[in-house]
């Protein structure tokens, strides 16, 4: 189990052998003989490429916490409190992760010496178990599933605009004069041509611009081009610069709920749980928006 789970971690059976310094003859020998024990195929091998199946994915996820799960097991069993140990590979929103998350990481390096972090950013929901994920940031409310999701916070959902525009424009007063003004939208949050409110319902805006980063969004609406309609941390700072203000405060969706979610198991690995406990108290602070 432990070669299956080195060979599917490292991408191929000779970089397998040199992180469990076991002969790469060995390696091959152990995968074939797991395959042929539940008999059923867990790698496609090429000459270029060792990929695991569908049932060697899944396979690979029971796995690998099983093995964690023995480790901490035995340590706990033997009295042995060691420090945490071992990579942890976390996902997290593209903006979200750079400016909260990644600022609070050097420190939890400093406090853990023998962790090492593997930070992927992205605007997509990633899937944990193909994507060997320990933990992931997920904004919005959650699909039924088997994770363990752990509330951090939540993240207003703000409409803003350039001081110049407003005083050019005027100030909305209800979301149904949005029609009548400039808007700057784009897909990660909302469809081009209409956002909708706190009451539930949805009002058609006249999209000037589109664009697929909030950063984005946020500069040009800076720059006076008209209302956008932002996640709170992606307006945060323009909001707090004086560039953007936010307008029709009574009218906003209620807060969208932030979690961290893993795949969890009945023994947490010790890299996971401190991890957890160091992020989540120092994160919830900086969520709060006052713009």
């Amino acid at each position: 189990m432990r070669a299956f789970v080195a060979v599917v971690e490292a991408g191929g059976f000779s970089a397998a052998s040199r992180r469990l310094r076991m002969p790469l003859a060995t390696i091959s020998r152990k995968v074939s003989e797991l395959e042929e024990h539940l008999r059923v195929k867990l790698l496609t091998r090429s000459p270029r490429l060792v990929a695991p199946t569908d049932a060697g994915r899944e396979y690979f996820a029971t796995t690998r916490r099983l093995l964690e799960e023995m480790a901490e097991a035995e340590r706990i069993a033997s009295g042995e409190f060691r420090a945490p140990r071992g990579e942890l590979v976390i996902s997290a929103p593209m903006g979200f992760g750079r400016l909260h998350l990644a600022p609070l990481l050097a420190d939890f390096l400093r406090a853990y010496p023998d962790v090492s972090l593997r930070l992927t950013l992205a605007d997509r929901v990633v899937n944990l178990v193909e994507e060997h994920v320990d933990i992931a940031v997920r904004i919005g409310t959650l699909a039924d599933s088997n994770l363990v999701a752990l509330r951090a916070g939540a993240i207003r959902q703000v409409v803003c605009a350039s001081p110049d525009y407003l005083a050019r424009h005027g100030e909305p007063a209800h979301p149904g004069e949005l029609a009548g003004h400039d808007c700057v939208t784009f897909s990660s949050l909302q469809a081009s041509h209409e956002w909708r409110f706190g009451d539930g319902t949805s009002h058609p805006v006249r999209s000037r611009m589109v664009v697929n980063s909030a950063e984005a969004a946020a500069e040009v609406a800076a720059g006076g081009a008209g209302l956008v309609q932002l996640l709170c941390y992606q307006a945060a700072a323009a909001v707090h610069a004086g560039r953007l203000r936010v307008v029709l405060r009574a009218f906003e969706p209620p807060p969208l709920p932030l979690h961290f979610v893993h795949v969890g198991g009945r023994l947490a690995p010790l890299k996971l749980r401190a991890f957890i406990d160091f992020i989540l108290p120092r994160l919830r602070p900086g969520l709060v928006f006052d713009g």
